[in-house]
């Protein structure tokens, strides 16, 4: 029997958009030709409704997503329980997805076009635009997106980010560091934003000058990482130390320094931001400021609970414990 994932593929457009025309939604934003295309894709598959399915949509499931950019990522973990805990207290179940825009066919839509879910929590990537955001989500279904970027008017719960790279750039001045540079985020990237803010304004703070040619905007994944390096190691004065705005990205700035032939901390101190257990796996291990990532994902399910059952758009920022830092080997008083 074809699914609206089959309609979805045979017309080229998004499950959620075959969701609105098929089922007659008010308001579905697709053109004439495309209305036509979606259902001329239906009757040459035969498609029939699955109406358990809808009738379990217009019920509950008792089941939620957590869909996230990347499975294989060692900061997922924390977030993960945290929402699988408070979860657990409210009778839901997680189902945990990777939400990639190219993978049309993939576990998100399946599960929003044939209504398996009460809701989602959205952990979007950071290269993703709030309008590709809101074409991926049936309008129907409630959403909480989590400290990721988001459409405008739409709930998310959030970390302070800013605080947390105040934190670890607060932690290199007191190190005595005065010349830092900063690997950061996409400019897409909200927290990548908020990131680099935090720094900016710690090192404000401590009277410090940033050398622009110091401050990078590449991404979070450890091929950023090392990238960025490469970049900051080009410039005529070398830093004494690093913030990486992501964990991911500070593995790839402590591989590439020592590919270079530079000792950690000896001749460059590195401090990340978020933590996790490979942090300690790494040599040297790695300082790091442990975000509450298990208390954001409590928070998130908790927001999404509410607005299963109606409650109103929540934008919550997680406060408590603030941002931690965690010192290890990687960091040390600047040489003088």
């Amino acid at each position: 029997m074809a699914t609206l994932s089959d309609v979805a593929s045979r017309a080229g457009v998004s499950v959620s958009a075959v969701s609105r025309v098929l089922t007659g939604a008010a308001g579905a934003r697709v053109s004439d030709a495309t209305r036509q295309r979606i259902r001329d894709a239906a009757r040459e598959l035969d498609y029939r409704p699955n109406h358990a399915a809808r009738a379990l949509k217009l019920a509950r499931t008792n089941v939620i997503a957590l869909v996230v950019p990347d499975l294989p990522n060692a900061i997922v973990s924390d977030l993960l329980r945290g929402v699988q805990d408070e979860g657990h207290d409210r009778g839901y179940m997680v189902l945990l997805a990777r939400a990639e825009s190219e993978l049309e066919g993939y576990a998100l839509p399946r599960l929003l076009g044939e209504g398996r879910i009460d809701g989602a929590l959205v952990q979007a990537g950071d290269a993703t635009p709030p309008a590709e955001l809101r074409e991926q989500i049936d309008e129907g279904l409630p959403v909480v997106y989590v400290n990721s970027n988001h459409p405008d008017d739409a709930g998310f719960v959030d970390l302070q980010d800013e605080l947390g790279a105040a934190v670890a750039t607060r932690h290199l001045v007191d190190l005595g560091h005065e010349r830092i540079a900063f690997v950061g985020g996409l400019p897409s990237s909200v927290t990548g934003r908020r990131r680099v803010a935090g720094f900016r304004e710690a090192m404000a703070d401590a009277r410090l000058p940033v050398d622009e040619a110091l401050v990078t905007d590449l991404g979070y994944e450890l091929t950023a990482g090392r990238t960025a390096v490469g970049r900051i190691l080009e410039q005529r004065a070398r830093p004494s130390a690093i913030v990486a705005a992501n964990i991911n990205a500070g593995f790839g700035v402590l591989l590439e320094l020592r590919s270079r032939g530079l000792i950690v901390p000896d001749d460059v101190s590195v401090v990340a931001i978020h933590d996790a257990w490979t942090a300690d796996s790494t040599w040297p291990p790695l300082t790091t400021v442990r975000m509450p990532r298990y208390e954001l994902g409590r928070a998130a399910m908790a927001a999404l609970y509410e607005r299963i059952r109606g409650g109103s758009v929540p934008r919550v920022v997680v406060s408590d414990p603030p941002p931690e830092l965690i010192p290890r080997e990687s960091t040390a008083p600047a040489a003088h």
